[in-house]
């Protein structure tokens, strides 16, 4: 973890051993994150008799899932133009995706409510900036876009309108959803873990895996064999053995402020707890959390070499600085704010940006991932997904268009490296030339594939 400071880290009260020696299961998570432990949930909900057994590289939500920016979100990481062309699309599909995100978001809720998680579980939807000509622009056309692909449900709001929800500097407009919940996701993946348990699921820590093939999990203390493996590993991905090239850890940061005063709020808003970002093309996110703060992340911080994963790479002085003069520049009055939190961590980019879940039931090895960072309730659909597909259910779920997808490999490096890291300065100098002209930038339309468009 190097030297970060993660705000929503918490002392565990819960000691997991490590798994001592070989044993037997009927389905096999490895990691212990959102996505493992939604599939394990709804596994152990649908067939309590199911051996059920989770491995966990270091402890519970140690990855993405304990340190992403809170937004349980209808995101999806493509297009509705993207899911409409892929097998099984059509525009009917990416419909029926967009909407079963959406309930994806309502169901992360009702769960926890039904089980009794506390994870500051607050829907208070997103609301997206404009604060250039460009950004107003981008706005513009993804409001008409939604109206084609979907119920219509993302709204252009003028400066006047934005005022009633967030006050922020050089506002032209915005875009807002409802669907979207702002939430603390260790109180969630703590809580999804202790549930879990509580129906009978086995969780060994400290215990990474170095290969899966069919049939088994293997780790340095032991093989966890089972007729069903699901790879569960996100940003970690890479460590596997045969898995180098599947996903690309990139990393995101985030920093925090000390509670805020009300008065401050008073002159920010955010009274119900939209997140918030911009229309740039380096990715920002921000919420107010329960108790008060600015929880504010974005991308910026480099790809490494050989998709490595490292505690020191939570931490990057030169993003940090640049988040919080951000947050700064986008809400008045923050000069003199204490910033008490600082951390990172990897997500999981496939090369064609779309998250993908599936299985071979020939060889029993089933996955979920690639979120491009929009996992929070895209796991728990994942979760749904995989338990009806290992069960063998015939449901809707299972025929939407990211199931079985297979997404191309990356390239070998140093073609990776170099290419990741091309479409990350891209990024940022799209942004700085937009600042500039006040225009839309010539090197995002030139670089779009770079960008993930």
């Amino acid at each position: 973890m190097g030297c970060a400071l993660i705000l929503w880290s918490a002392a565990s009260a819960v000691d997991r051993p490590a798994l001592a020696g070989d044993r037997d299961a009927d389905v096999a998570i490895v990691g212990a994150g959102y996505t493992g432990l939604w599939t394990a949930y709804y596994l152990a909900k649908a067939d309590p008799s199911l051996r059920i057994v989770v491995l966990e590289a270091e402890t519970v939500g140690f990855g993405a899932s304990g340190r992403n920016g809170g937004w349980c979100s209808a995101l999806f990481p493509v297009s509705s133009q993207r899911l409409a062309a892929m097998p099984g699309g059509g525009r009917d599909g990416a419909i029926a995706m967009h909407r079963a995100m959406q309930a994806s978001v309502n169901e992360v809720g009702l769960v926890s409510a039904a089980e009794g998680i506390d994870c500051d579980y607050h829907k208070g939807g997103t609301i997206v900036l404009a604060r250039s000509a460009a950004q107003l622009a981008r706005a513009r056309a993804e409001v008409a876009e939604a109206a084609e692909w979907g119920p219509g449900d993302l709204r252009f709001l003028e400066p006047d309108e934005v005022a009633t929800k967030v006050r922020a500097t050089k506002v032209l407009g915005a875009t807002f959803t409802p669907h979207c919940a702002a939430i603390h996701p260790g109180k969630l993946v703590r809580g999804l873990a202790a549930v879990v348990e509580g129906l009978g699921v086995t969780i060994y820590e400290r215990t990474p895996v170095v290969s899966i093939s069919a049939g088994q999990a293997v780790t340095q203390y032991g093989v966890l064999r089972a007729e069903v493996v699901v790879r569960a590993t996100e940003g970690f991905t890479p460590s596997l053995a045969g898995e180098s090239r599947t996903l690309a850890p990139v990393y995101s940061l985030m920093v925090a402020t000390e509670p805020l005063p009300e008065a401050t709020w008073r002159r920010i808003g955010l009274a119900d707890r939209p997140t918030f970002s911009d229309h740039r093309h380096l990715v920002i996110y921000g919420q107010r959390t329960a108790d008060g703060r600015l929880a504010f992340g974005g991308r910026g911080a480099p790809y490494h070499f050989g998709s490595r994963v490292k505690p020191s790479f939570d931490s990057e002085p030169r993003v940090f600085a640049a988040l919080k003069a951000t947050l700064r520049e986008l809400f008045d009055g923050l000069e003199d704010v204490a910033f008490t939190h600082a951390w990172g961590g990897a997500l999981g980019v496939p090369r064609d940006w779309c998250a993908s879940v599936g299985i071979d039931h020939q060889t029993g090895l089933a996955w979920a991932g690639g979120y491009v960072g929009d996992g929070v309730s895209t796991t728990n659909l994942a979760g749904r997904t995989l338990t009806d597909l290992i069960l063998r259910r015939d449901t809707r779920l299972i025929h939407l268009p990211w199931v079985d997808h297979r997404s191309p490999r990356w390239e070998p490096e140093p073609l990776r490296w170099l290419g990741i890291n091309a479409g990350l300065r891209a990024m940022t100098a799209a942004d700085a030339e937009e600042r500039v002209t006040r225009r839309d930038s010539r090197i995002a339309r030139l670089m779009g594939p770079l960008l993930g468009g």
